[in-house]
Formats: structure tokens, C-alpha cells, sequence
């Protein structure tokens, strides 16, 4: 006999299965750089998509419009709570009965059936048969309702609804977070926008004085020496207002990031005139009730704790019987069966004996679950204390820094004013000029930074507190419309916390400069000029008519040999006439003084009453006499 070639079947089988491992098998395979690129391309193009173009300068409201409306970790808490809402709604539907529809087809390689044997004597009482075709097919359709599951379904929408208010309560933070940040992030590159171009303009100073002193020394008109350390002198003024200057000009950046623009968005801020004085009233045990009641991170936690007694109960619940209810119509194309439709309904009852051991555990798990919830609680509620008793310590250091600024940069400005009224074409009085200079500009960066931290640490204040400071629904509404909303829910939210900040004070009155009796040939349109410029510096507005107050600066002098002891009789006088402020100036000027000299000098008298004068504007008080 000749041998089949043909594999066997255990060849033929262990062929298979090699084939189909190897068909299984799976190798790492990495990303490709185009894959890479067309992500990269995908993620830009979303993370700018559909934001309405810069048309005008961005006021602080439309900077928080932005930032809530385009911020992309606030969209993400957006879709988070828009998940844990879907995941709500999934849970709430396990709650209904279950109708499950069935079909299928049958087929077998031969009959089914048997024989039946008696019980007693064991011998064969039937012949084989069969009830049942080799092919056949059936359908049926069940409703049944489990009472365990229910209940079971019931305590788990509970934990989703709670779900759904945590996820809420972290959009909060998220958004009293970009409130904050963006306040202080505005604050800091509007200050560095106010001195962008003093900066520039001093910087084109120091670097004539450097042509002139490298002119100079190459020329031999300086010795070597002294030229060097002239040079030293301008450089290390410049960097100390570049480094300010650079410090300032990143918040612009920052301001960009929270409001989601494009790298590279070129945009300006509105510059509105902010009081630096008002400081703002704080009630510490009404401040402490406020942030104990509204800080998401303490709501939170009374929801988490709701979910852990919904936890309990949904333990207990699963120790009951468990009863269920079913019912429905059945179909059979099998022929020999007798009835090929019917329909049934039952009831069955179980339970796990076994699972009744577990209840003493169940109270323990939850007793000590409870404790737990408490604790955290309690441990998160001092921590909120200290974060509001602390952040209302910064604001009121913040408040004194602040003022020392203001005083320490009103005092520059004063002495370069001087500098600049005594100040010759020699090389040693064009350094201290610029000095000062450099120095008040400095200082005015300090001031800036001081207001721009006010700003920080008031909104340290409003974020430990917890007060929602913004309108509920951001998404789906025009920037306009948002900014608005934002004004007004500011206003109301900071009342709501007790405090009164400078960034709602209603605006001072405008001031209207004029200058009288100048010297033949001195321009009183430039020294009004170098008045206003103090003025506008000092966060006053100018205007001319209407409900100005009028600040008169007259010049009077006594002549001698060499010099003349002038004086600046300033006066703030109301628009009907009534004086409210009246002081003198005096000083040593040439006996013919120079433009230049009497614009700084009279900035120095300006400065000497810009305190009394904001205070005026702002509080109409009764009239001030100095002398």
C-alpha cells in the first residue's frame, strides 16, 4: 500500500496555528514625523480657532472676556463638567427596566432526542425520539425589572449628580484663578506700557550723551579717566531701567497666554487713570463666614462627602434580596413543538446569605469614612482661614509699599526736576541730569510694580474669599456683551465680599492747568506741557471747562546780582472760583532763565502739591491752606 503525501491533521492543525500567531503578532511601531507635523498643525490651527481679531485697545473687563472666553483650561473644565452631565444621564437611564431582544438560528449534524427507561426494572419503556429539527431558528423578547438593580442604579446617579456639582465647583476655581491672574498679569504690562516711551526717550538720551562723551575723549577735551567713568555711569543707569523696563514688559506675554492670542499678537491696553490711594476696608470675620461658605474647594468637599454616604447606602442596599420581574414572548420555527408561539412571566427571588457577614465591616468602612471627610474638612477650612487672614496682611503691606513708592517716586521726579532746571551743557551737570532722570524713571517703575501688586494681592484677597466675580455662562455669548457683564458682576461680587478695591472708585475730577506771568520769551504752551505731563504721571486727568478743577501756577521772582529767588504760587480752585488748595515754591534761578529751567521748575512745584491735589479731586474736601 502506498503512503498518502498529503500532511495529517495534526500537521495540518499545528500549521494553522502557527499562521494565525503569526498573523497576531504585533511590533512597536513609532510616530512618524509627518504624523507629527500634521498633529502639530491640527493643535495651532484649534488652539486659535474662531477668536474675533483685535479691533481696538483691550480695557480689563475685555481682558477677562477674552481670557474666559478663549482660555483653554477653562474650555477644558467646560468639557469636563459636560462629560461628568453625560455621564448623568448614562447612569440615570441603568435605572429603567431592561427589554432584551433575542434571535438567533440553530443547526446540528444530527437529531436530538432519547429513550426513556423504567425506574424499578430499567428496561426501555419508549423508543428514541426527537422534539426538536436539526435547523431551526427562535426569537423572544424579555422585559425585566430587578428591584437590587434598581436600587443599586438609583444610589450610583445619586454619586453622578454629586459628580456633576465637583466638576462644577473646580470650574469655579479654574475661573476665579484666570481672574486673578489676569489682573495682575493686566496691572503689570499696563504700568510698563505708561513708561514704554519715557524709557525710550531717556535711552535715546544716554546713548547722545555716550557718542558725545566717546567724541570727547578721542578728541582729548576729557582725560581718559574721566571719560570712562562717565561712560560707566550713563551704562549702569540704562541697565538699571532696562532691567525694570524687561521685568514689566513680560506680564505683556503672560496677558497674551491668558487670553489664548497667537505668539506674536501685537495689541495695546487701554490707559485709564487708577487710584493708588484708596485702600480698601476689610471686616477679617466677615471675610473668613464669605470664604468658608463659597470656596469651591470646601464645597467640594461637602459634595465628596455626600458621594461617600451614597457609597454606604449603596453597600447596605446590596445586602437585600434581590427580586426580579420578567415577562415576554417567545418564538420557536421549530414544527415539532406543539405551541410555536407563547409568552411567559415569572418572578424569581435570591439573595447571598454569605454577603450578611459583611455588615459589620460596612458600618466600620463607613464610621471611619466619615471621620476621614471630617478631617480633611476641617484641616481644608483652617487652611482657607489662613489664606484669607494672610492674604489680607499681604494687601495691606502691599497697600504701605505702595505709598512708599509713590512718595519715593514723587521725590525723583522732584530732584530731577531740580537737575534738570540747574543743569548746564557741561558734561558733569548733563550726567546728573540724566542721572535723576534715570532714576525717577526707575522709580516710576517701582511705583508701577507696587500698584501692579496692590492689584495682585486685592485679588489674592477676592480669590481666598471664593466670590464668583464673573457672569455663570462665558461660552455662546460676543466679547462686548461678556466685558459688560463682567463690569457689572465685579461690582457686585466685590460687595458681596466686603471690599471696596480701587479698580470701582468712581474716577477723580479732571484738573485744567494754567500757567501766568512767565518771562518775556519763555513759551507758556511748554511749561504748561511739562505741568500736564506731571499730572497725567500722577493719574489725574487733564481737561479744560466743565467740572475741572484749575490748578494755577504763577511765577514771581526778585531780582539780584547774580540769581533770583523765584517762586511758583500755586493754587487748585474750583470751576466757580472757591480755593481749595494755595502754596508757594521757591527756589534759586538765573537771572535769565531758560525755558528748560523753568519747565523743571515748575514741575518741581507741581509735585510738591500732586498729593493734596489727587486727594482734592477724588474727595472735594474743604479748602487747604499752606504757606
Amino acid at each position: 500500500m502506498k503512503k498518502s503525501k498529503l500532511p495529517g491533521v495534526p500537521s495540518l492543525t499545528a500549521a494553522a496555528i502557527a499562521v494565525v500567531l503569526a498573523g497576531c503578532s504585533v511590533n512597536p511601531v513609532q510616530v512618524t514625523p509627518e504624523e507629527v507635523a500634521q498633529r502639530v498643525a491640527n493643535d495651532q490651527a484649534q488652539m486659535y480657532k474662531d477668536q474675533v481679531p483685535l479691533a481696538a485697545p483691550i480695557s480689563y473687563s475685555d481682558a477677562l472676556a477674552r481670557a474666559l472666553k478663549y482660555n483653554l483650561d477653562y474650555r477644558l473644565k467646560l468639557m469636563e463638567s459636560a462629560l461628568a452631565r453625560g455621564l448623568l444621564d448614562v447612569s440615570a437611564a441603568d435605572m429603567l427596566p431592561k427589554l432584551v431582544a433575542d434571535a438567533g438560528y440553530n443547526d446540528r449534524s444530527n437529531d436530538s432526542g432519547g429513550t426513556s427507561i423504567g425506574i424499578e426494572d430499567r428496561i426501555v419503556s419508549l423508543r428514541p425520539s426527537t422534539s426538536e429539527e436539526r435547523t431551526h431558528y427562535y426569537g423572544r423578547a424579555t422585559l425585566s425589572w430587578n428591584a437590587l438593580d434598581f436600587g443599586l442604579a438609583y444610589f450610583r446617579a445619586k454619586q453622578a449628580a454629586d459628580e456633576v456639582n465637583i466638576a462644577e465647583e473646580r470650574r469655579r476655581k479654574i475661573l476665579q484663578n484666570i481672574v486673578q491672574d489676569v489682573r495682575n498679569a493686566y496691572w503689570r504690562a499696563l504700568g510698563a506700557q505708561r513708561l514704554l516711551a519715557d524709557a525710550d526717550q531717556l535711552a535715546t538720551r544716554i546713548e547722545d550723551a555716550l557718542a558725545k562723551s566717546r567724541e570727547a575723549e578721542r578728541a582729548g577735551v576729557l582725560p581718559p579717566t574721566q571719560g570712562l567713568a562717565y561712560q560707566r555711569a550713563l551704562l549702569d543707569a540704562m541697565t538699571l531701567v532696562n532691567l525694570k523696563r524687561q521685568e514689566m514688559q513680560f506680564a505683556k506675554r503672560e496677558l497674551a497666554a491668558l487670553m489664548s492670542l497667537p505668539p506674536g499678537t501685537e495689541f495695546t491696553l487701554v490707559d485709564s487713570p487708577a487710584d493708588r490711594s484708596a485702600s480698601a476696608t476689610l471686616d477679617i470675620d466677615k471675610l473668613e463666614r464669605a470664604a468658608l461658605e463659597n470656596r469651591p474647594e470646601l464645597r467640594e468637599e461637602d459634595y465628596k462627602a455626600r458621594v461617600g454616604v451614597n457609597e454606604t447606602k449603596k453597600q447596605i442596599a446590596a445586602l437585600f434580596p434581590s427580586l426580579n420581574l420578567y415577562a415576554g414572548p417567545r418564538y420557536d420555527s421549530n414544527e415539532l413543538l406543539y405551541n410555536s408561539s407563547w409568552s411567559d412571566v415569572g418572578v424569581s427571588v435570591s439573595m447571598d446569605l454569605f454577603r450578611l457577614a459583611a455588615i459589620p465591616a460596612i458600618k466600620r468602612t463607613n464610621e471611619a469614612r466619615v471621620r476621614n471627610d471630617e478631617a480633611r474638612r476641617l484641616a481644608l477650612s483652617m487652611a482657607v482661614i489662613t489664606q484669607v487672614r494672610v492674604s489680607v496682611e499681604r494687601y495691606k503691606l502691599a497697600l504701605v509699599d505702595q505709598e512708599l513708592a509713590a512718595e519715593s517716586s514723587r521725590v525723583d521726579q522732584r530732584l530731577a526736576s531740580v537737575s534738570r532746571a540747574g543743569s548746564s551743557n557741561r558734561l558733569e551737570s548733563e550726567l546728573e541730569s540724566l542721572r535723576t532722570d534715570s532714576r525717577a524713571l526707575v522709580s516710576r517703575f517701582y511705583l508701577a510694580t507696587a500698584y501692579a501688586a496692590t492689584q495682585a494681592s486685592y485679588a489674592r484677597v477676592l480669590n481666598s474669599v471664593g466670590i464668583d466675580l464673573l457672569p455663570d455662562s462665558v461660552t455662546g455669548t460676543d466679547l462686548p456683551t461678556l466685558a459688560k457683564a463682567i463690569d457689572q458682576s465685579l461690582m457686585e461680587g466685590e460687595k458681596v465680599a466686603f471690599v471696596q478695591t480701587a479698580a470701582v472708585q468712581t474716577p477723580g475730577r479732571p484738573v485744567a492747568v494754567r500757567v501766568q506771568n512767565l518771562p518775556q520769551g519763555v513759551s507758556e504752551a511748554a511749561v504748561r506741557g511739562a505741568v500736564e505731563r506731571i499730572v497725567t504721571r500722577n493719574d489725574l486727568q487733564i481737561a479744560q471747562g466743565g467740572e475741572a478743577l484749575v490748578l494755577t501756577l504763577a511765577f514771581e521772582r526778585m531780582d539780584s546780582r547774580a540769581t533770583a529767588r523765584a517762586q511758583w504760587r500755586v493754587t487748585l480752585s474750583e470751576p466757580g472760583g472757591r480755593q481749595l488748595l494755595s502754596q508757594s515754591y521757591a527756589s534759586f534761578l538765573p537771572n535769565a532763565p531758560t525755558e528748560r529751567a523753568l519747565g523743571a521748575f515748575a514741575e518741581a512745584a507741581t509735585l510738591s502739591v500732586i498729593s493734596d491735589v489727587r486727594r482734592l479731586s477724588r474727595s472735594g474736601a474743604s479748602v487747604a491752606q499752606k504757606p
